[in-house]
């Protein structure tokens, strides 16, 4: 049964500047109306022109912090964001093993809005223990690509959502592909603003959100969009950079 506050647990890396990572994880989630735990992978030093240090948390931290929530609070869904390393990786992968008929929204962080490296191959590689645990992948282009390219789809059972915000159109199309090609895809027109920090974090973590208070994956994954679009639009317009998204008004 599904918690009157959907319980939400983001595993995923601390950004000072508060755009992205778990920052953008505990906006979103508190903002949807659920309960927002977290377990940090890393703590990074970073703000709108860029990232200028990343320190890794141990496997060993971050899993105790998720037991101590787990144990304790439990969670009606996982959202799974920047690991930072393949230790991370797998121990993450060791505890879904773990996780019965909860929603778990991975989104394979690769690279930072500001161009920052977040995982290497060797992390990337591990991802592949984590992809067939989960229940939806959340990719950008590029990440597709360095996953192995939309073909990869037809080797697991999950479902990849391959949003469509680095390519160059004017019109951007988000794909939910499947084993079988594409499942169902949402079109928008760009919205023109620098300030689009954290719009993968925002995207998975209010995903999560949404399926862990009850709705089908294409009504969560469009709720999400839609909380997406208004965070752009709303953006404050700090920093000189790629600032983080506004609030948007409930």
């Amino acid at each position: 049964m599904t918690a009157v506050c959907p319980r939400v647990l983001s595993i995923a890396g601390s950004d000072s500047g508060g755009g992205a990572g778990i920052q953008a994880d505990i906006r979103t989630i508190s903002n949807l109306g659920g309960h927002a735990m977290t377990a940090v992978t890393a703590v990074t030093a970073q703000n709108s022109a860029g990232v200028t240090a990343v320190e890794l948390m141990t496997p060993d931290m971050v899993v105790a912090q998720i037991w101590a929530v787990m144990d304790d609070f439990g969670a009606d869904a996982i959202k799974i964001g920047m690991l930072g390393s393949p230790e991370i990786a797998l121990a993450v992968a060791d505890f879904l093993k773990s996780v019965r008929n909860k929603p778990i929204i991975f989104d394979p962080v690769m690279v930072a809005t500001s161009g920052a490296t977040l995982a290497d191959d060797r992390t990337i590689a591990a991802f592949q223990k984590i992809i067939p645990l989960s229940s939806l992948i959340t990719p950008n282009l590029d990440e597709m690509q360095r996953l192995g390219g939309e073909n990869i789809a037809s080797e697991y059972t999950v479902p990849f959502l391959v949003k469509g915000g680095h390519g160059e159109d004017e019109t951007l199309v988000d794909r939910l592909i499947g084993a079988d090609g594409e499942l169902e895809r949402w079109e928008g027109n760009r919205i023109a603003t620098r300030h689009s920090h954290g719009t993968g974090c925002t995207l998975s973590a209010a995903i999560a959100t949404c399926l862990a208070g009850g709705d089908s994956l294409s009504a969560a994954i469009g709720k999400a969009r839609d909380y997406v679009r208004a965070s752009l639009a709303s953006a404050p317009g700090f920093g000189s950079g790629h600032g983080p998204m506004g609030v948007p008004k409930a």
